[in-house]
Parts: C-alpha cells; sequence; structure tokens
C-alpha cells in the first residue's frame, strides 16, 4: 500500500466560521448563566401546575452535627450523595454552601439571579440571531442541501460509519472532503431540532410571552413541563459539544481547528495498492 500525497482544500466559509464561533460562546455563556438561575430552585417538575413537591430531580443539602453540610441529588426520589459537585459544594474560604451546581460552573460565580438572568437573556437572543443567519445562509446558498443532508449512500453505510468511529478509524483521502453521515445527523439534530426546543421551552417560561401565545403552554405541558424540556434539551447540547470536541482532538485537533478558523483543511492521506 502506498500512501496519496495530502491535499489542502477550502471546507468551511467565512459564513459558517463566524456563525460557529459566536454559537460556541454563546452556548458556554448560556450554560453557565443557565445554571446560575437554575440555582434559585434546583429541582425539576413536570404538569401544568406544580405544588413543589415529588420533584423529578433536586439537587439539595442536608445538615447534621456529624456529617456537616452533604449535597444530596434527588432523581426520581432515588437520593445520591454528590456533595462537592451538586448540592452542596466548597466556597471561596474553604467553607461548604449548599449550592445546586458549584460555584466554578456559573455565570456569575457567586448566587445572584438577576444578574444571571441579564446574561442569560441578551445570549439567548444573540443565539437566536446567529442562529437565523446561519439557517438563511445555508439555505440560500446550498450550504444545508449540498453539505448537511446525508445521501442515501451514507445512510445505508451507516453501520459501518459507526464502527469506524468506534475504533477510532476515520475517513482519509477523498473521503474526508465532506462530512459523514453521522456529522450531518448530529448537526441537523442540532440546528432543526435542540436549539429550536431550547428557544421556544425558554419562551414559555415567560409570563408575558405566555399571555401572547398561550399555546407555548399547552403545546409543553404547562411551565413547569417547560422547564424541565428546556433543561434537558440544553443537557443534550452539553452531549453534543463534549463528543464534538472528542471527535475533534482525536481525529486531528490542529487540522480541524486551522480549518474552523481559517478554512482550510489539509485532506489525512490515503492509502492505494501498487
Amino acid at each position: 500500500m502506498v500512501e496519496q500525497p495530502t491535499a489542502s482544500i477550502r471546507r468551511h466559509s467565512i459564513a459558517v466560521r463566524v456563525t460557529h464561533w459566536i454559537n460556541a460562546v454563546c452556548l458556554l455563556v448560556l450554560l453557565m448563566s443557565g445554571l446560575q438561575i437554575f440555582n434559585a430552585h434546583p429541582a425539576l417538575y413536570w404538569g401544568q401546575a406544580s405544588a413543589f413537591d415529588h420533584p423529578i430531580l433536586a439537587l439539595t443539602a442536608s445538615d447534621s452535627d456529624e456529617a456537616g453540610t452533604k449535597g444530596v441529588t434527588q432523581i426520581f426520589g432515588h437520593a445520591f450523595d454528590t456533595t462537592g459537585f451538586l448540592g452542596a459544594s466548597t466556597g471561596p474560604e474553604g467553607q461548604v454552601w449548599a449550592r445546586g451546581f458549584s460555584s466554578w460552573m456559573t455565570i456569575p460565580s457567586y448566587q445572584d439571579l438577576s444578574t444571571g438572568r441579564r446574561w442569560h437573556f441578551f445570549f439567548a437572543w444573540l443565539l437566536v440571531v446567529n442562529g437565523t443567519a446561519y439557517l438563511l445562509y445555508s439555505l440560500i446558498s446550498g450550504h444545508l442541501r449540498r453539505d448537511l443532508l446525508p445521501t442515501r449512500l451514507q445512510l445505508r453505510k451507516i453501520g459501518h460509519t459507526i464502527r469506524e468511529h468506534l475504533l477510532l478509524r476515520f475517513p482519509r483521502g477523498d473521503e474526508a472532503r465532506h462530512y459523514n453521515v453521522l456529522q450531518k445527523l448530529a448537526y441537523l439534530a442540532v440546528a432543526l431540532v435542540l436549539l429550536p426546543l431550547v428557544v421556544l421551552t425558554g419562551l414559555t417560561m415567560s409570563p408575558g410571552i405566555d399571555a401572547a401565545f398561550p399555546e407555548l403552554l399547552t403545546l409543553f405541558g404547562g411551565r413547569q413541563s417547560a422547564r424541565t424540556i428546556h433543561f434537558l434539551a440544553a443537557s443534550g447540547l452539553v452531549l453534543f459539544v463534549v463528543v464534538h470536541v472528542a471527535m475533534v482532538l482525536l481525529s486531528g485537533a490542529w487540522n480541524n481547528l486551522r480549518s474552523m478558523i481559517t478554512g482550510t483543511y489539509v485532506l489525512p492521506g490515503g492509502t492505494h495498492a501498487n
């Protein structure tokens, strides 16, 4: 087998690169400010109305003379000790505070609901504007049809692609010119499912929006249900980012990062028989 020479291609347009990095900043700030808001009442419920009992998820703290303050996470009534991470964490002076998510995970780091809401709302609208610009560009330029919609051949080979990724064998040569089927499906799920779901459930938690569009409450089963769906959809985005970053690092960190900064991507060398 002889390795083919590598070649450079223009993989990402400037519109894709700019909107990608704006989205990255928005998602980071939204996550951390969202956890600040969640800490004001660190529990999730389901239903049109809630008496705030029997939560689906609750991050609480317990105090005792023997053990001091301990973090307790409850999921469907089952309790787990999560001291130091969830429910109770160490403050800047070494004391243990009752707190849903730790201070290093929130914006601002100290408990301040109003500031967290201001950060959250500003970057939420920035995300909406940026996401709308990306979708319009994708439709007008053909990026959505050309680069993001899986082909029938790719869908038929999805099992093979999953196996190759599990074995950490990534596309090389001409196969690396385009997104693979897993990338395409993941990007479509984020752009067309998770992000719209996060935005709509976020709007449903606003009394003003509910007054203007009461259908949202019906659609999501109530404000508390919308809050739970909002949390789960945001968790899905976090999972996507973790997997995305892992794949970037494993398949060639510098090459992938350079392509999203400059647009230039060097095709990993393929092989062919003599």
